[in-house]
């Protein structure tokens, strides 16, 4: 059986230091998405939907701090490693509360860089909980943000999975708008709104093989998945 590649994100503005990191970790089992800024950083986070994040923190665009915490606040749980020549206890501070998993000062070793990309994600593994979530006739597994239906795969969003988990925990009830809102966009404004409407036509989609299963709009209070 083929072996299983690991998606990477990386993002390093040093051309040099960024295809000696990528080069050495495709030798080990890693697909590896090298950005030279934060904001490509970001694109690629977005199109690939990797297992783990290696951010350099001093970029051009967008910091490695800055584009951790926009991560942050779409998926709490993906691992992130910041590479950073600073080393101050502040610094590392910092890092931590912008949403890093863990630290590694430059210039570091390959091979410590693969071994704490491996601890981080044998962590997230082991706090997975692959119970599969039945709904209508497909099965709903939310840590891998997978709906799945006589064994055909979908594969969803962080914020498309999160969304379903809370209606199918009030299936059959009244999901209060302002709270999923507040929960997942961090305010109940009009766009936030928009947003979240947007979100209930893609899970619509998404669930249509199974007629018998509703996403209906409580007008005033919020959302019912019927099923």
């Amino acid at each position: 059986m083929k072996k299983k590649f690991i998606k990477l994100v990386l993002a390093e503005d040093e051309p040099a230091l960024g295809q000696i990191v990528k080069e050495s970790l495709e030798s080990r089992n890693f697909e590896v998405f090298l950005c030279e800024n934060g904001v490509k950083a970001y694109e690629t986070y977005q199109k690939e939907q990797p297992e783990i994040l290696v951010l350099d923190v001093m970029m051009p665009k967008k910091d490695g701090f800055t584009l951790a915490k926009e991560i942050r606040q779409e998926n709490p749980n993906i691992p992130i490693i910041f590479l950073t020549a600073k080393s101050q206890v502040k610094d590392v501070i910092e890092g931590f509360q912008h949403g890093g998993n863990d630290y590694l000062k430059k210039p570091f070793s390959m091979e410590e860089l693969i071994v704490r990309i491996h601890a981080l994600l044998d962590r997230v593994h082991i706090k997975q909980d692959h119970t599969q979530i039945p709904i209508g006739t497909y099965l709903f597994n939310h840590t891998k943000q997978q709906l799945i239906q006589n064994e055909k795969v979908t594969q969803l969003t962080h914020r498309e999975s999160e969304l379903l988990f809370y209606l199918s925990e009030k299936r059959n009830d009244v999901l209060d708008r302002t709270f999923i809102l507040n929960k997942l966009w961090g305010d109940d404004d009009f766009f936030n709104a928009r947003s979240m409407d947007v979100f209930i036509t893609k899970l619509r989609k998404k669930l249509k093989n199974d007629t018998a299963i509703q996403i209906v709009n409580v007008r005033g209070f919020g959302y019912k998945l019927i099923c």
